[in-house]
């Protein structure tokens, strides 16, 4: 009885969480970086955001990883979304923008953005994506 109560948990737990895209520009990108949030409250505050019921925590930080997602097309990286945070300030040596993370990929990772950590000071969310198969 016990397990089956577990396995009865965890099913509705993993009906129950949302998926969702976002994208968000940097200074002087020409694309739309997207990305993916399963977390329910971060997926509130990116909602409120475009909504403007909200102005804090404004940009997008997280661990690059460098392979394209299907559902992040233009750019040669994604951010992994379990590590996806909202920020007001963070420290300079993760800030880049996304035309120059593209160009300088290859040095990413290293000097240039420790540890992958990304954290565009100019990012702004654009929009929800509700087309993404």
């Amino acid at each position: 009885m016990y397990k089956q109560i577990l396995v009865l948990f965890f099913l509705v737990a993993a009906v129950a969480a949302e998926t969702a895209y976002f994208a968000f520009k940097t200074h002087g990108s020409y694309n739309d970086l997207v990305f993916q949030l399963t977390d329910d409250k971060l997926i509130k505050h990116a909602r409120d955001l475009l909504s403007g019921a909200t102005d804090e925590e404004p940009h997008i930080m997280g661990r690059i990883r460098k392979q394209t997602a299907s559902y992040n097309p233009k750019y040669s990286f994604y951010i992994d979304p379990t590590t996806i945070q909202f920020f007001n300030h963070a420290i300079e040596v993760c800030d880049s923008s996304l035309t120059y993370l593209e160009e300088n990929l290859d040095e990413a990772c290293g000097a240039f953005l420790p540890g992958c950590f990304f954290c565009p000071w100019t990012s702004k969310l654009t929009k929800e994506i509700t087309d993404i198969k």
